[in-house]
């Protein structure tokens, strides 16, 4: 690697070696990537929860986790719940489910899950 290659690596920020983990650890599983999946596909993602969310919806529970696998984020709705156990931001799980896009944002609604 020439000098101007390992001053590059260097200067990379942590949250750009972060994604470039998450990619790496979802294509060692076979894994699709969040930000090349088709609208209305089914897939299997793996990343991590960055942030975690309860929304109410007219009475109804809404939990809410945004998964990012490094080349994009999609947001987890498990709709009739308040928490699910070990489902907690900085967690790495893999989801498998229908994406669909909804205002120009990933979704996948009730996703099976394997916590990592």
């Amino acid at each position: 690697m020439s000098w101007w290659g390992r001053l590059r690596e260097s200067m990379r920020s942590n949250d750009e070696i972060a994604s470039e983990d998450r990619r790496r650890l979802a294509s060692e599983r076979g894994c699709d990537a969040v930000g090349e999946c088709a609208d209305r596909t089914r897939v299997t993602l793996r990343g991590t929860i960055e942030v975690l969310t309860i929304r109410p919806r007219q009475d109804i529970p809404w939990l809410e986790a945004e998964l990012s696998d490094g080349t994009g984020t999609v947001t987890l709705i498990w709709m009739g719940r308040r928490a699910i156990p070990g489902i907690e931001a900085g967690r790495d799980l893999i989801v498998r489910g229908r994406i669909s896009t909804a205002d120009g944002q990933a979704r996948l609604y009730n996703p099976d899950y394997e916590l990592l």
